[in-house]
């Protein structure tokens, strides 16, 4: 096929123990999905129906390659948000809750970059957040950890410290919606398809990183990553 201008790389992420590589298709994020961080955003932590945001494809950086991220402009509160981010490998509509681990690839660990004073500044005057969340490279993320290897996690310890100072530290038990119904919700709204990932959402202890700093994030069982904001 001839292409007008050179066509984009694709983006891809590492997958632990295999030479292969998982292809990224959409970056889906789930707003606010534990309840002590909801506080700490000002919002109510009440189970209402789960909402959703969205990254470019190149949002994501796989930090197994890339230990970096740099620090964006515009901005002077740049925020590390831990999160277990899925892997979808199978597509589908209206999936049950009951099915829904079905179309799980794998699992890693994963960060949410935020702008945090563009976000808020947008989610007060009512208008779209991509400026404070959906921007180049704000998604570095680990190797993918099979689910036919790993399982499917739903009680681990997720944890994040700068500069070897602790931060975050929650247990992914504490998501206020789960993977699977994370997956049956989103896929009433829209088709998933094989190559989607789905941030699901990050626990309390967010704060500012400045250039220099090195975030460490983990969860048990999947590993960690390391990651440096450069300027």
């Amino acid at each position: 096929m001839n292409y007008a201008i050179p066509a984009p790389a694709p983006h891809t992420l590492a997958i632990a123990g295999r030479d292969e590589r998982f292809p990224v298709n959409r970056v889906f994020c789930v707003g606010r999905n534990y309840a002590a961080h909801a506080r700490e955003m000002g919002k109510d932590p009440d189970r209402e129906p789960p909402f959703f945001f969205m990254k470019p494809a190149n949002a994501v950086i796989d930090a197994t390659r890339v230990p970096s991220v740099p620090y964006p402009p515009k901005t002077a509160n740049y925020h590390h948000e831990i999160e277990l981010v899925v892997a979808i490998g199978q597509g589908g509509r209206d999936i049950a809750v009951a099915n829904a681990l079905e179309h799980v690839y794998g699992y890693a660990v994963g960060l949410d970059m935020t702008r945090r004073d563009l976000q808020l500044e947008a989610r007060d005057k009512g208008r779209p957040w991509e400026f404070g969340k959906s921007f180049a490279a704000s998604a570095p993320i680990g190797a993918l950890h099979r689910a036919a290897d790993a399982g499917h996690p739903a009680q681990a310890a997720i944890t994040l410290s700068v500069n070897g100072q602790p931060r975050q530290s929650s247990d992914i038990a504490k998501l206020i919606w789960s993977v699977s119904e994370c997956i049956a919700v989103l896929s009433e709204y829209e088709a998933l398809e094989p190559g989607d990932l789905i941030m699901t959402g990050t626990p309390e202890g967010v704060n500012a990183v400045l250039p220099g700093d090195v975030m460490q994030g983990a969860i048990a069982g999947l590993g960690e990553i390391r990651v440096s904001v450069v300027a």
